[in-house]
Formats: structure tokens, C-alpha cells, sequence
């Protein structure tokens, strides 16, 4: 694998309006999708599913799936038309890592260039370092940004189930102007069953 060859298969997402993540224009509408706003999830057997609320604001910034021994989060944000803000946002966050005294590679990936990070771990989680990926994908005027923690950060089959989590995502961007960077509005899912 060399790093300059962007046309091998570990360096492209492969085609991302047939492999997903998917435009709200490409989802499947029969699907059962759960409508968090700006995402939507397909629900499968052993997911988990929690949204992230900041306090001062109450609204919700984030959405957590916890699935195959592995979490991932989920962050939508709009981008601008002509695309790219996934190279833009690995700078910022290897910056940031850095700054919190991790370390972080950046490499290939199945869905494209990934951060594999190791970051210090929370209160709660003890010390050291925990390891995570960080991966992102841009679609038609939105950018979407994972977090992997858990077994999917370094196990294989783990990985290979929570990246096909993440390519069954729907992002909704809507048709309401909003500046670049700015998260796509997310809300609390209705009540299940409902569409």
C-alpha cells in the first residue's frame, strides 16, 4: 500500500451514492429508518442508540451508537457545494489531539483517509490513552464526521460492522441556507414505530 496511490480501492470511499452514507434524495423510502433530524439510522439487532445533549443549549450535538462491542458517534454538519471538509477538519483535529497530549497517524482507510488517534481517556473511563478513529465522509453539501471507540478502533470484524453502520446513515441536509461547519439541526426520534 503507498500513500501517494489515491486510486487503490483502501484509499476511496468507493462510490458514495451507491455505498453509503447516504443523501436524504438516495435513501430507500420504505426503509424504518429512525428520524433524528439531520440523520436518520436504520435500526439493527444490538444497536444502541444515545443523543448527545450540551447542557447550556439543550440542543442535541451529537448522536452515539453503540453496536458490536464498539461505539460510534455522529456529528452532520453542512458543507459548502464544492465539497472537501474532511481535509480541512483531520488537520484540525490532529491539532487537537496533539494539544491534549495524544497522538494521532493519519492512514487509509475503507471509507477514505481516517485518523487513528490515541487520546487521553476520560474520568470516567481511568487513565491512559484510549484508542479512536476518526472518519468522515462528504456528501452533497454536508460533511459527516464519525468517532469509532471500542473494539472497532483496532479490531477488524468489529471495524467491518461499525463501518457498515455508518454507510447506512441517511444525512438530511434540507434546503435551508446554513454556513459551512454549522451542524445540521438533529431531534429527538418520534416514538417507535411511527414514521
Amino acid at each position: 500500500m503507498t500513500d501517494n496511490n489515491d486510486t487503490s480501492p483502501k484509499a476511496t470511499t468507493g462510490n458514495r451514492a451507491t455505498d453509503g452514507p447516504f443523501d436524504d434524495s438516495e435513501a430507500n423510502p420504505v426503509r424504518p429508518y429512525i428520524d433524528l433530524g439531520g440523520i436518520k439510522i436504520l435500526p439493527r439487532e444490538g444497536l444502541n442508540l444515545r443523543l448527545e445533549v450540551e447542557e447550556q443549549s439543550k440542543r442535541i450535538v451529537a448522536v452515539g451508537l453503540d453496536y458490536a462491542d464498539s461505539s460510534l458517534q455522529v456529528q452532520p454538519f453542512a458543507a459548502p457545494r464544492s465539497g472537501g471538509l474532511w481535509d480541512e477538519t483531520r488537520v484540525q483535529l490532529r491539532d487537537q489531539v496533539k494539544a491534549q497530549g495524544g497522538r494521532v497517524e493519519e492512514r487509509d482507510g475503507t471509507l477514505g483517509k481516517e485518523l487513528l488517534a490515541e487520546v487521553p481517556a476520560t474520568a470516567s473511563e481511568g487513565s491512559g490513552l484510549r484508542l479512536a478513529r476518526f472518519i468522515g465522509i462528504d456528501g452533497p453539501r454536508w460533511f459527516l464526521r464519525g468517532v469509532i471507540g471500542g473494539a472497532g478502533a483496532s479490531d477488524p470484524e468489529a471495524a467491518a460492522k461499525v463501518e457498515d453502520l455508518f454507510r447506512s446513515i441517511v444525512v438530511v441536509r434540507g434546503g435551508a441556507p446554513m454556513p459551512p461547519r454549522d451542524l445540521i439541526p438533529l431531534k429527538m426520534p418520534a416514538t417507535p414505530g411511527s414514521a
